[in-house]
């Protein structure tokens, strides 16, 4: 099949485009220079001749797009819409990648209920209603896309949480993190990989869930990381999202369902400490220490 992947200078994208090419597929990869998504001309011709079309272009600053919601909604609902319409009219599947942003994050009675794929959207962030408006604008142009909704991804590829927290704790010997958000820490190759199965499924149109399965806290997942990179887990301090104030309110429960992978017989990924075992030596790799080579400790 030939695919195109926007966004694929990205953690997720650069693991897309990899996987597609091990398995001998044909991959048009266009990251930000290569396709910008708010020009509907240009994503006209990139989609053009592609069997499978996979959105990863994103607004992700997060905090940013509070001042800059306009921007945010330019890339996430706007540019969204043009790869949605370009892919119905020249027939090609579409994969949309989403987040846990587009729920309010709640933390439900309990603490155990994860959000099933039906929740109804209400985002309390500027980022957040950009993408819930990228869901409605797929959807409404291309009815059998998919619309993947992740979380707390990390990679080899990119800046993220884990690599960040190895760097801090060795530049300052402690830090603290938050223990008060929960969600599911997930591998942007194990999300490549969903992706993949999903289209060689003939899933039908719609919402479904690609983070790993399990919880843990933003605390958790720190102090895991650290141990592995052959750190002390005690340096991980705990605070919480309020005396860490940040101009977008983060949700207090990622934690997202996956029965519709489930009733299509698509085994979602497996348990978020296990990846993370399985990921830390390319992950970590280039930081130096023992996690950068083997993932020996177990401080869950």
């Amino acid at each position: 099949m030939r695919w195109t992947v926007t966004g694929a200078g990205g953690m997720l994208g650069t693991d897309l485009v990899a996987l597609l090419r091990d398995r001998g597929e044909d991959v048009r990869a266009l990251d930000r220079t290569g396709l910008d998504v708010t020009d509907a001309a240009a994503v006209d011709a990139a989609v053009r001749g592609a069997d499978v079309v996979v959105n990863a272009a994103a607004y992700t600053a997060v905090d940013a797009a509070e001042e800059d919601e306009a921007g945010a909604f330019a890339v996430n609902a706007v540019g969204a819409q043009h790869v949605a319409r370009a892919a119905a009219e020249h027939g090609a599947r579409l994969v949309h990648v989403s987040t846990d942003y587009v729920f309010d994050g709640v933390v439900p009675d309990g603490g155990r209920t994860p959000y099933p794929e039906d929740t109804r959207l209400a985002p309390r962030s500027a980022y957040g209603r950009s993408k819930a408006a990228g869901e409605w604008a797929v959807l409404s142009q291309h009815p059998e896309a998919l619309v993947v909704r992740t979380a707390w991804l990390y990679g080899a590829h990119g800046t993220c949480f884990p690599r960040t927290i190895v760097r801090l704790v060795r530049e300052r010997g402690a830090v603290e993190v938050v223990d008060d958000q929960v969600g599911q820490p997930t591998w942007t190759v194990d999300l490549a990989d969903l992706v993949v199965r999903l289209v060689g499924a003939g899933a039908p149109g719609g919402a479904y869930h690609g983070t790993a399965q399990g919880q843990a806290s933003w605390w958790e997942l720190a102090r895991e990381v650290v141990a592995t990179a052959g750190l002390d887990p005690e340096s991980v301090r705990q605070t919480s999202s309020a005396a860490f104030a940040r101009p977008a309110p983060r949700p207090a429960w990622s934690v997202l369902g996956h029965d519709a992978l489930r009733g299509l017989g698509i085994e979602p990924v497996g348990d978020w400490y296990d990846r993370w075992r399985a990921a830390a030596p390319l992950v970590l790799a280039g930081l130096g220490g023992p996690g950068a080579h083997e993932s020996s400790s177990d401080s869950r």
